[in-house]
């Protein structure tokens, strides 16, 4: 299993302590290959955008309408989290539905 987020993430965080066994890779510093990209953009589309960052609060509107592959590969920070890849499935964010789905509630 693979989580993506970034190192001081609260809620990257917390997912990687309840998951245990997990390989943490940092958007910041080494990006999401493209291929888990392209899936995740397919699966989620606009909400792997996080509307509620500091980055997104900091753009503006022409920057926020770029199309989001754009937008994450420039602000990786702008990535909801986390994005966990396992099982050959794909998971974004930390809520309670996410859990159920990976067997942790």
């Amino acid at each position: 299993m693979v989580l993506y987020g970034l190192k001081n993430c609260e809620t990257s965080r917390r997912a990687m302590k309840l998951l245990g066994d997990v390989t943490f890779v940092d958007v910041r510093e080494d990006g999401v290959p493209d291929d888990v990209m392209r899936a995740a953009l397919d699966r989620f589309g606009d909400a792997l955008l996080n509307k509620r960052s500091t980055t997104w609060r900091g753009l503006d509107e022409a920057a926020r309408e770029r199309p989001v592959a754009e937008l994450l590969k420039e602000h990786p920070a702008l990535m909801k989290r986390p994005l966990i890849e396992g099982d050959d499935t794909l998971y974004l964010g930390w809520d309670a539905q996410t859990r159920a789905d990976l067997g942790l509630e």
